[in-house]
């Protein structure tokens, strides 16, 4: 019997989404590559979004979606909520302005019900992003520390500036020997400096790291880590204690970049389901609903390095003069704790305290019907992660447990499976992981996986490109 031709899925792409290339064809002239993060490109082009609301996005060409990137993460509410945008909305006619630049009440308000959240934030400031949030809890750990090396983990991401742009996705042929990680520039115009001073250790090998850490005890200040791997890749509860003893001992600061996984595995992030106190918690995206945010939070004297009360602003009485600026810690920006952007964030814990079960129970929903689907059409592979994110990761014969782990499954035929989804109305930016929403429906999911029979059937079934 003939075997039915299938066409090549990234021409099909290309076919169903004449209007995001030509779009993309007018940004090259006003942006390089026409976008303003590399982030948002893949080939051959990116799908261009017009509209979003719930759980849909609409493109260039009305082509409709279900959306599963949720910027990233960001959106744990979904597209366009009524309470989010309510609580925008009143305080913009409540406060009459969206911007103060002064001390205001949201700024406390969040601040408390962060903290009933995070109990490890002792104290806490305000950022405009996560790697805000992560740039600022390593100048702290290293005015508490001393110590100005820094350790983090091979292919963990903390933002994109040099001293932690540094062994995110290296060449597994270049990356060095597992148990001891090079430390690789990820970009162009980096300073050499960069990495000799960020010491990258392998995930979930603490005989390793201990040997690593302690070599280096008298130079590292700080140790951050994303507790979850790119948002999917849990930490080991053995591991992760062990490392909370190790950073302990050598007085290096454990950061927790809670940046993917707050409010994402749950309303206390990661530390509560490994039950660790780290010094320092960085967050981002979910907490803000979509808006641009971050918050950096830990133990009260180390936080307190921050705090202008204890620097330059304040005037000596007794010695007629100003302490010194080397005596401060400088963190500041214009729209730290935008008041607009605390308002939606109060709206997002509103609408996550009453609803985040839900969303858990729907993602579960979701990957148990993936890893159903793999297993009728005999594929090994499953849906990997904690909480309301994960990915589908292909041909694993052993558990994922870090970067190189993942770097030997089926990454070609996951490719080609996001693009035919793509074609049948599922979102996710090709190779990226799953994000659910409190706006993602039982329609939703059950549309999700009936879309991901057709495309299994049609990849294992049916020609290969």
């Amino acid at each position: 019997m003939a075997v039915q031709k299938v066409e090549h899925p990234i021409l099909d792409y290309k076919e169903e989404t004449p209007s995001s290339q030509a779009f993309m064809k007018e940004a090259e002239e006003v942006m390089p590559g026409g976008v303003t993060a590399n982030i948002k490109y893949f080939e051959p082009h990116p799908v261009v979004m017009k509209y979003g609301k719930g759980s849909k996005l609409i493109d260039m060409d009305e082509n409709e979606y279900i959306d599963y990137l949720m910027s990233y993460g960001s959106l744990v509410t979904g597209h366009g909520h009524e309470h989010v945008k309510k609580a925008i909305m009143e305080q913009i006619e409540r406060d009459g302005t969206w911007l103060f630049g002064t001390p205001h009440y949201l700024e406390v308000e969040m601040g408390k019900r962060l903290q009933k959240h995070f109990p490890s934030m002792e104290r806490l400031r305000y950022t405009n992003s996560g790697t805000e949030a992560t740039l600022l809890s390593l100048r702290l750990a290293a005015a508490h520390t001393g110590k100005h090396k820094i350790a983090k983990f091979e292919g963990h991401y903390h933002g994109g500036y040099d001293q932690m742009l540094v062994s995110v996705s290296p060449s597994v042929r270049e990356a060095g020997n597992a148990d001891a990680p090079c430390s690789l520039p990820e970009s162009k115009g980096m300073h050499p400096s960069h990495t000799r001073n960020t010491i990258t250790l392998p995930f979930n090998n603490l005989k390793a790291c201990k040997k690593i850490l302690l070599q280096h005890k008298d130079e590292i200040g700080a140790v951050m880590i994303e507790p979850v791997q790119a948002g999917f890749i849990p930490a080991e509860k053995s591991f992760m204690k062990g490392l909370r003893q190790i950073t302990e001992k050598l007085g290096m600061v454990l950061i927790f970049d809670e940046v993917k996984t707050g409010y994402r595995t749950g309303l206390g992030g990661a530390q509560n389901i490994y039950d660790i106190k780290p010094d320092l918690t960085t967050l981002g995206k979910a907490i803000g609903g979509g808006y641009p945010v971050g918050v950096v939070g830990g133990k009260k004297e180390m936080m307190m390095h921050s705090a202008p009360s204890q620097g330059s602003d304040v005037f000596d009485s007794s010695q007629s003069k100003r302490s010194s600026s080397k005596d401060v810690l400088f963190h500041s920006g214009t729209y730290n704790g935008h008041p607009m952007i605390l308002a939606a964030g109060m709206a997002v814990l509103d609408i996550l305290e009453k609803e985040l079960d839900d969303v858990l129970k729907q993602t579960e929903k979701l990957k148990n019907g993936i890893n159903e689907k793999l297993r009728k059409y005999g594929v090994q592979g499953e849906a990997v992660g904690i909480g309301s994110i994960f990915s589908v990761v292909l041909n694993n014969k052993e558990k994922i447990r870090n970067y190189r782990d993942l770097q030997k499954t089926d990454l070609a035929t996951r490719k080609e499976i996001d693009f035919r989804l793509l074609g049948k109305g599922i979102y996710v930016k090709p190779m990226n992981r799953y994000s659910v929403s409190t706006a993602h429906s039982d329609e939703d999911i059950n549309q999700t996986l009936d879309a991901y029979d057709e495309v299994l059937r049609e990849v294992y079934e049916g020609a290969r490109f």
